[in-house]
């Protein structure tokens, strides 16, 4: 079972090596790496270049983060895919275990782990946002899913063959694509959970989970009331952005 890996990038050369060893290190060999970079002015492409062995990558201006995965992901050939941002890392093994978990259950269509969130100098942080999210993830329903999105973007892996049966990441949106394309698969798939903590996800002042948590969570709430029509539900998603801005705003 192949596993394809694509990370979008754009000037992340602080963070982007660390991402690359992530990946190229890991104890799994089937697996190819694709690097969408979207014409750095940093130090990016040098780094890039150091690993032209082990990744593939490209370097030209797109239209946005989604476009990015997008284009990488048409690239890809795995039975697997996934993507990591330039600014987040994959643990140890993390392969190893996804692809053991696809070849036990052959109807598995996505699959999700748990996370360690950091700061930009490697600490550990928001320790109990990490937790809360866990406890969600025990219940983890398309209604749940509307509430607040516990799905760890890092840590999700899903076949490629939905690529054809869903689509590609709505490149109109810049802050929960991923989200999007969460609500899109549940709708027809039920999520498959790890309890292992597969990624390791960076928050910092120019991450968009940083400093622009609001816009974040506005375009969020849209698009729960896109695709669950209960306003109960959708209700108490407004309700719980407001009292997760207010959190995040004493805590960051």
């Amino acid at each position: 079972m192949k596993i394809s890996i694509v990370t979008p990038s754009y000037n992340q050369g602080r963070f982007i090596e660390e991402t690359i060893k992530s990946v190229i290190e890991q104890d799994f060999n089937d697996f190819e790496y694709i690097v969408m970079d979207g014409g750095s002015s940093d130090e990016t492409i040098e780094i890039l270049k150091k690993y032209n062995d082990s990744i593939k990558w490209f370097s030209k201006k797109d239209k946005g983060q989604s476009d990015a995965i997008n284009q990488g992901l048409k690239l890809a050939t795995g039975d697997i895919v996934a993507y990591i941002n330039s600014d987040d890392f994959y643990l140890s093994g993390t392969f190893r275990k996804v692809a053991n978990y696809f070849n036990n259950n052959p109807k598995a269509k996505i699959l999700t782990g748990d996370y360690t969130i950091i700061d930009e100098f490697g600490n550990k942080n928001q320790r109990v946002v990490a937790q809360y999210k866990k406890l969600l993830r025990q219940f983890p329903s398309l209604n749940m899913l509307s509430f607040a999105n516990f799905i760890i973007q890092p840590s999700t892996f899903w076949r490629r063959s939905l690529l054809e049966e869903i689509g590609y990441f709505n490149e109109d949106l810049h802050y929960v694509m991923d989200y999007e394309y969460w609500m899109r698969v549940l709708q027809k798939y039920d999520l498959h959970v790890l309890p292992d903590t597969l990624s390791v996800f960076r928050i910092h002042s120019l991450s968009k989970g940083g400093h622009q948590f609001e816009k974040q969570f506005e375009e969020e709430l849209e698009i729960a009331g896109k695709y669950n029509k209960n306003k109960l539900i959708i209700g108490l998603h407004s309700l719980h952005n407001k009292l997760i801005t207010t959190i995040y705003k004493i805590i960051k």
